[in-house]
């Protein structure tokens, strides 16, 4: 358990939580929406703090980030709680955990910060992505492995260049990202932009859109940000009958292209699950006609996700179509960049047509 480093403590021990968008006011002895931050006598406390499972090594392309360090390898981790409520939800035993099963998931012995990156460093990962739930709710718990981290960076047992991920729901506020941006926590966000209907997002989740939009610009904006760049994904799950229509695709297409047509757009493959689990899964051509929908409105990196689509995964250049990087089921095959260093490798180019290639090497 840990106080919160992002809350205000208002009269009569009631306290708003700011590291949300759900803002929750938050009487004593309560808890908020995540059902993880309480209320303990005017503080607020991260009941899920050290509370890490489902340690794992991925592949980065399995998160999905295809634009950020690909080829390198993550060590994976969540908690309990979320601060949305899909219906669809694939890790629901995790992110649904207290609603389900109570304070019993927060029985066992707990990881400290330390332990995580020492587990880094043993399995010579590359990086750590915050995933599997909501990691905007375990933020602190974060921010102190990212913390550790820094330390063994410093002591020369983590690689100079080992970086943070957060695969998140995008409900996160304007604090919680400044903290990110003033004391470099992360190098890249992957962001879920879910539907572009604020009814639908309610009904589904329990959160509503623009507070999602508003986190997309506002990380958007950090891409180019000289003092501290934070690269961003988003990913678009297609599910059959509530964000399938051609206008769906366009309007997600043309939020992402208002901001930037560099920014990487991954259509997701929706698969039966938790209570929706009486809904086809997408059809192929349905996703294939996502990608030719956003690709046609200017998007110059658009991916179709969980699927064995011939080349859906693979980075081609934007202006002569030169195949950069192969990809099959987040396995990278051919890498024209894999071997780029110096100069190079800071201001990647198509071999072919000198294109500049918007990816972190």
């Amino acid at each position: 358990m840990l106080y919160s480093k992002l809350t205000r403590l208002p009269q009569k021990n009631a306290v708003r939580c700011h590291l949300c968008a759900h803002r929750c006011i938050i009487p004593d002895g309560k808890a908020g929406f995540c059902l993880v931050r309480k209320n303990e006598s005017g503080k607020l406390c991260s009941l899920n703090w050290g509370k890490a499972v489902a340690l794992a090594m991925d592949p980065i392309e399995k998160k999905p980030f295809f634009h950020f360090k690909p080829g390198t390898k993550v060590l994976s981790f969540g908690t309990p709680g979320c601060n949305f409520r899909c219906l669809n939800c694939q890790n629901w035993d995790l992110s649904q955990g207290v609603r389900e099963s109570g304070q019993s998931v927060f029985d066992g012995n707990d990881i400290p910060p330390a332990a995580i990156a020492e587990a880094a460093r043993r399995q010579k990962a590359d990086g750590i992505a915050y995933t599997y739930s909501e990691p905007t709710i375990f933020f602190e718990y974060a921010y102190d492995t990212v913390q550790e981290c820094k330390k063994m960076q410093k002591e020369k047992k983590l690689a100079k260049d080992f970086f943070h991920l957060f695969v998140s729901n995008g409900y996160f506020t304007k604090e919680m990202l400044d903290i990110v941006e003033k004391e470099k926590l992360l190098s890249a966000i992957r962001i879920d932009l879910k539907f572009t209907r604020d009814d639908k997002y309610y009904e589904i989740t329990g959160g509503r859109f623009q507070p999602v939009l508003d986190s997309i610009r506002r990380v958007a904006a950090l891409r180019n940000n000289s003092r501290w760049p934070v690269h961003l994904e988003v990913i678009n799950l297609v599910i059959p009958g509530e964000n399938d229509t051609p206008d769906d695709f366009r309007a997600v297409a043309e939020h992402l292209y208002s901001l930037s047509p560099d920014i990487p757009l991954h259509f997701s493959r929706f698969f039966p699950y938790y209570q929706m689990s009486h809904k086809p899964p997408t059809p192929i051509p349905s996703l294939l006609e996502a990608k030719k929908i956003a690709q046609d409105a200017g998007l110059h990196y658009v991916y179709v996700g969980n699927t064995d689509a011939e080349g859906a995964e693979n980075t081609v250049c934007p202006k002569c179509n030169a195949l950069l990087i192969e990809r099959n089921k987040f396995s990278p095959g051919k890498n024209v960049f894999a071997k780029l260093g110096g100069e190079e490798k800071k201001n990647p180019a198509c071999p072919e047509c000198g294109e500049k290639i918007e990816i972190v090497l």
